[in-house]
């Protein structure tokens, strides 16, 4: 079997790139469809619902020959969009399962002039607008990869796109499809997911870890109501203090350290040669992801390990409080209780259940003067490391680097997580992990002015193509 003409992959890619995906990317970004987490009404908004058929209704059009095409309605939970395409000169007896998702993140304020969350705009070889590139091309690149291959004479085993609607509040109605969909989905040895990105536009890059995440709201009381800070302070432990105290058994202030063992992870040698070859290979871009205000440093001058404490190291961040008045607000008041929402990240190796539990351990454990301590909202979420790359895959890659990016792809740890991803190694610990995507420099996802850079992006789409080629063949 030879292999399918990867120039040949491209035109046809970028032909539909610019004819149809384009169009119908557009209409959706003006779908509102927010995540539950920012939506609680979802089930009655329809908006996730809407974007589910615009897609359904373009990839019918495309009119796959053997495609089935089905939205999978679980009682209570989002609706999941599956495309079950035959092989073609590939495997039937095995599946490849594209992944992507149709929930955004919320629109947020302080979009540039001529642009907003809801209205598509193409301006210097980007489209803007929620869900451009986080993630609502992937359906489409998918699908046009699956048509790639097939309208140029190459082969592709059983392909099963999977679009879900729930990724971007942690994904809590996957583990469910999955356990429904499990017959459906097979024997799965190779995932694709499109939900990522690189350090630049100049290369393929692959994700190959993820970290974990755990969470949850602590809440130190130790009056039933407020009094005056000038009779009660000095009598009545400060709530701030008590919880400053509770997080140093956590984190080292001074360095960002996270000091509990359930938290850390040893690097694998490969990921820390890996990062220091991605960042051989675009200098500085480690630093250029972060908008730091002026005169601000980063923890350290080294970007290698700055990727690695962004990638395998723990981190803390304090994403939320309550309690606490605006200053405006504020009066001479020793306030009654103090909430903080404690976000942590973890190396894509540690047991995230367990560091949750440590940390619960920790805050609650002989709390100062005997304040009260509630923790509510507690999650945990897995990490994940990739297996090793198959020599067919390395293969697959080599080529369409050279054919159409021009330049060697590389790997990186990716700071954020993907739970789906961790979830699905459990299930398949024998497939192979193509986690990419155009997210790049300047995309902005979940900020303002998210974009996807449409050349990269139908790069990308002919790599997918080319790797279900090699797939079918090795």
């Amino acid at each position: 079997m030879a292999v399918v003409d990867h120039a040949a992959v491209k035109q046809t890619v970028d032909e539909v790139w610019g004819s149809s995906i384009v169009p119908s990317l557009s209409e959706l970004i003006r779908v509102p469809a927010l995540s539950p987490a920012f939506d609680e009404d979802w089930a009655n908004s329809g908006h996730l619902d809407a974007a589910v058929a615009h897609v359904r209704d373009w990839i019918a059009a495309r009119d796959i020959e053997g495609a089935e095409l089905e939205v999978v309605r679980l009682p209570g939970r989002t609706p999941l969009l599956l495309v079950d395409v035959p092989a073609d000169g590939g495997a039937a007896d095995e599946t490849v399962l594209l992944y992507g998702h149709l929930d955004k993140q919320p629109p947020v304020g302080g979009w540039s002039e001529g642009l907003g969350p809801w209205t598509p705009v193409v301006r210097d070889g980007r489209l803007y607008g929620r869900g451009s590139a986080d993630d609502g091309y992937a359906g489409y690149a998918a699908i046009t990869a699956i048509e790639a291959v097939r309208a140029n004479g190459g082969a592709h085993s059983r392909c099963v796109v999977l679009l879900e609607t729930g990724e971007e509040s942690g994904s809590p109605d996957l583990p469910a499809y999955l356990e429904h969909l499990a017959d459906k989905l097979g024997a799965v040895s190779l995932v694709v997911c499109l939900d990522s990105g690189g350090g630049d536009y100049e290369r393929l890059w692959l994700t190959t870890s993820l970290r974990g995440m755990a969470g949850l709201d602590i809440k130190v009381q130790v009056l039933d109501a407020g009094q005056h800070s000038g009779i009660v302070s000095g009598i009545v432990p400060s709530t701030f203090r008590i919880l400053r105290r509770l997080l140093d058994r956590v984190e080292d202030s001074a360095t960002g350290e996270i000091l509990l063992p359930e938290l850390n992870a040893e690097i694998p040698a490969n990921r820390a040669a890996e990062t220091r070859a991605a960042v051989e290979a675009v200098p500085g871009m480690v630093r250029a992801a972060a908008a730091l205000s002026e005169g601000v440093r980063p923890v350290t001058d080294d970007e290698v390990e700055l990727a690695l404490n962004s990638t395998w190291r723990p981190t803390l961040s304090v994403i939320g409080a309550d309690g606490l008045p605006l200053p405006a607000d504020a009066g001479n008041v020793l306030r009654p209780h103090t909430t903080l929402s404690l976000s942590f990240r973890l190396p894509p190796t540690a047991d995230a259940v367990a560091a949750q539990h440590a940390v619960e351990k920790a805050l609650t454990t002989d709390v100062p003067y005997g304040a009260k301590v509630t923790i509510e909202n507690a999650e945990a979420g897995p990490g994940w490391n990739a297996p090793d790359t198959a020599p067919w895959l390395g293969a697959a890659l080599d080529a369409v680097s050279d054919d159409v990016f021009g330049n060697g792809w590389r790997t990186m740890g990716l700071g954020g997580s993907i739970p789906f991803m961790g979830l699905l190694h459990s299930v398949y610990p024998d497939a192979q992990f193509v986690v990419t995507g155009a997210l790049g420099p300047d995309s902005n996802a979940h900020v303002p002015d998210e974009s996807l850079q449409l050349e990269y992006a139908a790069k990308v789409t002919t790599a997918v193509a080319v790797i279900l080629d090699a797939h079918a063949r090795k």
